[in-house]
């Protein structure tokens, strides 16, 4: 049985986001960072919370990341 590296398990694990009421399946961890990083970075007050609390849980490799508080 071939062994892969945990690493590149991540970047095609698939990842469910809620961000202000939007849902979305991604099936490339990775392109999901990227996007809410970007989004991040060019949002400001709410919308920017908002995907930086999503951009954070995907770091910690969450399956289901949400701006909802729970």
């Amino acid at each position: 049985m071939l062994k892969i590296p945990e690493p590149a398990m991540l970047r095609t694990r698939k990842v469910t986001t809620v961000c202000n009421g939007k849902r979305e399946v991604w099936t490339d961890y990775e392109e999901a960072k990227a996007y809410f990083l970007e989004l991040m970075m060019s949002t400001e007050g709410e919308e920017h919370e908002r995907a930086e609390c999503v951009y954070i849980q995907l770091l910690h490799g969450l399956n289901e990341c949400s701006d909802e508080k729970e």
